[in-house]
């Protein structure tokens, strides 16, 4: 434009175009449109050429010289090129010269939704202090999205736990994972796994989702003073057996860590021993005399604890040591639990959803002291955790789907625990049978020939059959057969369930004739009493046949239906005989025919023969 001023004067001339974006991942046959180019310059009459140079021009993207629109010419991914930065030019088509200054613009990629969430460090291992209050922090978790996190809902990602609760809880937008249960005992239960999810779109249906799993381990904290872990024992404790433990913490780690034990000499001492666990640093009291109540019913002495590997440097600060002072009473009898059963037996279907309750086995303490009893499975048993139980309740639960083809019986061992003497334990054995769901429905157990009579009278039961099944156990199976419902107008036959696993074909009419119809086709449907039921429909055949006035079978061709009515048995077999009599005479004229040069006279003695044969 110029100005209205005495004078021409020129100002900047103003390219004129929206903001460009092409969309990601376009699949259309025709390019994509991305805009136009215009310059104020441009009246319409062709006179204006429009050229497109920078990244991606001519392979990328194409400029249409006279109107200026702009096509991508194949598909983008933003992910791996989010802009192109292009450069515009328009000039005099016919002299090539620029009317414009070049202009530099952007054309973004738009973003769609992808590429779901990833978790780059995943799977993840975390510990948190055993007995942690509620919103302790345990870990963090991070997902990915590789989609445009300025642009829409796309790289917005949502975190919520899968598996884990009511243990732990992860914020959503965050993905801190906290402790959401109280006083998590890592004497009861020490690992824990997590299985954490991010969903793009912001939580929303249709978004993408990655998941990743959180190994969560309760590490051990001093909530337990430095003593046995009973302070009772029986008389009956045999010379050498451990009759204690005790544990003094050392907040150091490795060799510096390492605890040795000595009994204090003094009283009672002379009858213990104490070594120490390598393994987890325990001191291990051992009896070395008989014990005997009515001598001595109590004993106490004392237990140091010092470093086996001095730092020369610090010990000149003090004693590396401490001491503990251990009671033990001597008892008449102390039992471990009783389980009410010798063993337990327990069913369970395959494919059982996880988290689905058994059974329960009890134990009770008979002692006087009557301790609360926990329970807990012995890993050796159940290897691969296919089962869980309640510590408190005993109640036995499915820890993942179980496959009766892959294991068909599990064998697992119950260990009872009394609280307040942890080293009287019990076991029980319990086996658990995965029981067969019912996948085959079942079929008629043969082939059945049937036949009905033209004689048949209604209601007869023509034909008995059964049905039989893929499925185990065959034992217990119940059947049960009806007549198909589209076969309701059936005037012929019907089915009888005799409630026993079999059933009968009955005619509903007499009347039969082979000349009518000579085949029938009787649906039937078989159901069992499985779990889930299973149904099929079969089809019975019945062929009308000829039968004595006894019900006997005589004859189901068809030829034989040409035969004259009323004939008894006796009278076909003498008319066969004669035929065959008949057909030797015949035989023997004719050689004697053949032999006699009297041809003539013989062929009338074979008429007056055949003759006679026909009045007899």
């Amino acid at each position: 434009m110029r100005n209205g001023a005495a004078g021409f004067q020129r100002v900047k001339r103003g390219w004129v175009w929206n903001q460009f974006f092409v969309l990601e991942e376009y699949m259309g046959s025709d390019p994509q449109y991305v805009g136009k180019l215009h310059t104020d310059l441009d009246k319409g009459d062709s006179a204006v050429k429009y050229t497109l140079s920078g990244d991606g021009a001519g392979s990328i993207f194409t400029i249409d010289q006279t109107t200026g629109d702009i096509h991508a010419l194949r598909s983008l991914d933003r992910e791996e090129k989010p802009y192109y930065t292009l450069r515009a030019q328009a000039v005099d088509i016919n002299t090539n010269r620029p009317l414009e200054p070049e202009s530099e613009f952007v054309i973004k990629v738009q973003d769609i939704n992808d590429n779901e969430p990833k978790f780059l460090e995943g799977p993840y291992t975390a510990s948190v202090p055993e007995m942690s209050p509620v919103g302790t922090y345990v870990t963090q978790v991070t997902a990915t999205d590789a989609d445009d996190p300025t642009y829409g809902n796309s790289a917005r990602v949502v975190y919520s736990i899968l598996h884990g609760q009511p243990y732990f809880s992860v914020d959503p937008k965050t993905g801190v994972i906290k402790t959401a249960l109280p006083n998590m005992d890592r004497e009861v239960k020490e690992q824990y796994q997590v299985l954490i999810q991010a969903k793009d779109m912001g939580g929303q249906l249709g978004g993408l989702a990655g998941t990743t799993t959180v190994n969560i381990t309760l590490s051990d904290v001093n909530d337990n003073p430095p003593r046995f872990s009973k302070s009772e024992f029986p008389e009956s404790s045999a010379v050498g057996s451990a009759v204690g433990r005790i544990k003094a913490h050392d907040l150091d780690i490795g060799k510096n860590a390492e605890v040795e034990y000595t009994i204090v000499p003094g009283d009672g001492g002379a009858m213990f021993d104490i070594t120490t666990n390598e393994h987890n640093q325990e001191g291990i009291i051992i009896l070395k005399r008989p014990l005997d109540y009515e001598t001595k019913k109590a004993y106490t002495f004392k237990v140091d604890a010092s470093n086996a590997h001095l730092d020369p440097r610090f010990q000149s600060f003090g004693a590396f040591k401490d001491t503990a002072t251990v009671k033990i009473n001597v008892l008449d009898v102390d039992e471990p639990p009783v389980f009410n059963k010798p063993s337990y037996v327990m069913d369970v279907y395959e494919d059982t959803p996880a988290g689905t309750i058994i059974g329960a086995v009890t134990a009770q303490d008979l002692d006087a002291s009557s301790s609360p009893v926990r329970y807990s499975i012995d890993w050796k048993s159940d290897l691969d955790s296919y089962f869980d139980i309640d510590p408190v309740e005993g109640t036995i639960s499915t820890n993942e789907l179980l496959d009766r083809e892959s294991i068909a019986q599990h064998n697992i061992s119950i260990v009872a625990t009394k609280l307040n003497s942890p080293v009287l334990t019990s076991r029980v054995a319990v086996t658990v049978h995965v029981l067969d769901i019912n996948e085959f429905p079942p079929e008629l157990a043969s082939p059945y020939e049937t036949f009905v009579c033209e004689n048949a009278k209604v209601g007869q039961v023509i034909q008995t059959f059964g049905a039989k099944d893929q499925d185990l156990p065959s034992a217990g199976q119940q059947f049960s057969f009806k007549s198909l419902k589209e076969d309701g107008k059936n005037k012929n036959f019907t089915i009888r369930d005799f409630g026993n696993n079999t059933a009968g074909i009955v005619t509903k009419r007499s009347g039969f004739r082979r000349r009518l119809q000579e085949i029938y086709f009787l649906p039937v449907v078989i159901e069992d009493n499985g779990y889930p039921p299973k149904s099929s429909t079969g089809t019975l055949t019945i062929r009308v046949c000829g039968c004595e006035s006894d019900g006997s079978l005589l004859t189901c061709s068809a030829e034989a239906i040409f035969l004259p009515v009323g004939l008894s048995t006796g009278a076909l077999i003498a008319i066969l005989l004669c035929i065959i009599i008949l057909l030797g005479e015949i035989c023997c004229l004719l050689r004697h025919y053949l032999e006699s040069p009297r041809k003539s006279h013989l062929l009338y003695c074979l008429k007056t023969a055949v003759a006679k044969k026909f009045r007899k």
